[in-house]
C-alpha cells in the first residue's frame, strides 16, 4: 500500500532555523536528515543548530523581552492567542500530518489532538488575562502597605521530546505567551518538523519577532548551550532522567529555574473486583498508545492473583487487535516508533525478558512493514518487579504483568522504582481507590480511567521523574517572578 507524502511544507528545501522572526541557516551550515519511521528513509534536510545558533536565538529572545513585546497589556496577549489558535485550527490538518510523517503517531492520533490545541490556548488566554498579585499585612512600625506584582520570569528555554511535540510544545509556548515571557525551543533532532512549521503559522498570526525561536539541534551541543545559556532565566525540559540531570547540572550557570518532566515505570494495578472489561482495555492503551513512547505510560501491569492468568489473555487480546501500520494510513491504530535507535533498543529489551525467563504472551518481535520501525503490542506474563523490563524504561509498546495476593503488596510492589511519574488503580470499592492513589508515591494517578490530561489541571512528577508543573493555574507561575513593593505611607 503506497501514500501520498506530499505536504506543502515539505517542498524539497533544507528547513531553516527560526530565529528574530526568519528562517536562517545554522552558522556551521550543517544539516540532518530528518527521517519518517513510517518508510525508514528521510523525509526532509534540516539546519542542524548548534551553541552560536542559540546564541543568536537567546540574543533575538531577549531584544523583543526588553522591547515592544513588553508594552503588550495582558489584554492584548489575550487577544493574540486567541488569533493564534484561530491560525493553527485554520491549518490543524496540515500540521496533524507533518507530525505524522516525522514522528510516526498514525492520523487516527494527531488528528485527536486538535480540541486539545484549542482547550491550551483557551486556558492560558483566559490566565493572561486574570494574573494577580497579593496585598499582605504586615506588622512592621509605622504605616506601611506591601504588595506583589507578578511580572515575566524572561527568557525561557524549552528543550522537548520526539515522542509527540505537538503536544509537549504547547506547554511552554501558551504560558510563554500568556505570561509575557519570550522562548527559545529546541526540538529533538528526530521530530523537528512540527514545531519548525508551527513558528511560520505564529509568525503570520501576529507573534512578533524574537519571541518565539525554535533552533533544531544535538542534545549535547545545542541543548546544552541553551541550558547553560547565562541569558535564559528558566529552562523547561522534557526527556530522559540521564539528560534531565545534566540539564540540572547545567542550569547551574546562572542558577536559572528548572521544570522537569523525565522518564517513567508507571504502576497500573488492577484489583478482582474491577470492570475487567473496561480495566483491560485500559490497561492496554495505558501501554500501547503512541506505541509506548508516553512518560506517563503505564508500563507494569499489577494484577490480583485470583484474576491474574484470565486478565492478562484479556489485555493481550486488546493488544492483538489494534491496528499497526504506517502514520498515513487511514486504518493505522499505532504507528512505527520514531527512529532507528528506538527501534534497536525496543529490540533489545525483548531480548532481556527472554533472557531473564518472562513468559511472552503476544507480540515480541519486530513487523516487516514497508521499511518502517515496527514493533507490536506486547505482553510478557511471569514478571517479577526485579527484572530488567520492569526496572528500566523501555519507551515501547512493551508491558510487563506482575500478579500481587493484597492491597498492601500491590503498593509495595507499584513504589518499588526510581520513579514517580503516573500511576492507576481499577477498582469499584472507592475506599480502595482512595486508599492506593494517596499511598503510590507518584506525580498522577488515575482511578478506573488512564492517561487523561487537560491543559487546566496541573501535573508533575516525583522522584527520579522530575519535578515543576504542568497544566493548570499553577504553571503560569513558574513563568512569573513575584515582586514585592513596599510603600511608606506615614
Amino acid at each position: 500500500m503506497t501514500f501520498d507524502y506530499n505536504h506543502p511544507f515539505l517542498n524539497g528545501e533544507t528547513k531553516k532555523l527560526w530565529i528574530g522572526g526568519e528562517w536562517v541557516e545554522a552558522r556551521s551550515g550543517e544539516t540532518f536528515e530528518c527521517m519518517d519511521p513510517s518508510r525508514g528513509e528521510a523525509a526532509t534536510l534540516v539546519s542542524r543548530g548548534g551553541p552560536d545558533d542559540i546564541d543568536a536565538a537567546v540574543a533575538a529572545a531577549r531584544s523583543a523581552l526588553e522591547g515592544e513585546w513588553a508594552n503588550w497589556t495582558p489584554v492584548d496577549r489575550q487577544a493574540l492567542m486567541h488569533k493564534v489558535a484561530q491560525a493553527i485550527d485554520d491549518r490543524f490538518e496540515d500540521l496533524a500530518r507533518i507530525e505524522s510523517i516525522d514522528m510516526g503517531a498514525p492520523l487516527s492520533r494527531t488528528a485527536l489532538f486538535r480540541a486539545w490545541v484549542k482547550r491550551t490556548f483557551n486556558y492560558y488566554a483566559a490566565l493572561a488575562a486574570s494574573t494577580r498579585g497579593d496585598v499582605f499585612s504586615n506588622s512592621a512600625p509605622g504605616k506601611f502597605m506591601a504588595y506583589s506584582h507578578k511580572a515575566p520570569v524572561g527568557v525561557v528555554g524549552a528543550i522537548i521530546p520526539w515522542n509527540g511535540p505537538m503536544i509537549t510544545q504547547f506547554w511552554s509556548i501558551c504560558p510563554t505567551l500568556a505570561s509575557g515571557c519570550t522562548l527559545v525551543l529546541k526540538p529533538a533532532e528526530e521530530a523537528p518538523l512540527s514545531t519548525l512549521m508551527l513558528a511560520e503559522i505564529m509568525h503570520e498570526a501576529g507573534v512578533p519577532a524574537g519571541v518565539i525561536n525554535v533552533v533544531p539541534g544535538p542534545g549535547p551541543t545545542a541543548g546544552n548551550a541553551l541550558a547553560s545559556h547565562m541569558g535564559v532565566d528558566k529552562i523547561n525540559f522534557t526527556g530522559s532522567t540521564l539528560t534531565g540531570r545534566k540539564i540540572i547540572e547545567a542550569s547551574a550557570s546562572n542558577m536559572k529555574r528548572v521544570a522537569l518532566e523525565l522518564g517513567g515505570k508507571s504502576p497500573d494495578i488492577v484489583f478482582a473486583d474491577a470492570d475487567l472489561d473496561a480495566a483491560a482495555t485500559g490497561a492496554a492503551m495505558a501501554c500501547f498508545a503512541n506505541t509506548g513512547q508516553i512518560c506517563f505510560a503505564g508500563t507494569r501491569l499489577f494484577v490480583e492473583r485470583s484474576i491474574y492468568d484470565d486478565f492478562v489473555e484479556r489485555v493481550a487480546a486488546v493488544g492483538k487487535m489494534l491496528k499497526v501500520g504506517p502514520a498515513l494510513s487511514d486504518d493505522s491504530q499505532l504507528g512505527p516508533l520514531t527512529s532507528q535507535a528506538q527501534f534497536d533498543r525496543v529490540n533489545r529489551y525483548f531480548n532481556a525478558a527472554n533472557a531473564d525467563g518472562a513468559r511472552l504472551v503476544t507480540g515480541g518481535e519486530p513487523l516487516d512493514i514497508g521499511g518502517g520501525y515496527f514493533v507490536p503490542p506486547t505482553v510478557y506474563a511471569d514478571v517479577s518487579n526485579d527484572m530488567t523490563i520492569a526496572r528500566e524504561e523501555i519507551f515501547g509498546p512493551v508491558l510487563s504483568a506482575i500478579p500481587f495476593d493484597t492491597e498492601e503488596e500491590a503498593i509495595a510492589l507499584a513504589n518499588d522504582t526510581v520513579y514517580g511519574l503516573g500511576g492507576g488503580v481499577w477498582s469499584r470499592d472507592v475506599g480502595r481507590v482512595h486508599r492506593v492513589a494517596h499511598a503510590i508515591k507518584t506525580g498522577m494517578v488515575w482511578a478506573n480511567c488512564y492517561g487523561v490530561t487537560d491543559p487546566a489541571v496541573s501535573f508533575a512528577g516525583t522522584k527520579q521523574s522530575g519535578y515543576g508543573v504542568k497544566g493548570g493555574p499553577y504553571a503560569i507561575e513558574e513563568f512569573q517572578t513575584a515582586k514585592t513593593v513596599w510603600i511608606n505611607m506615614g
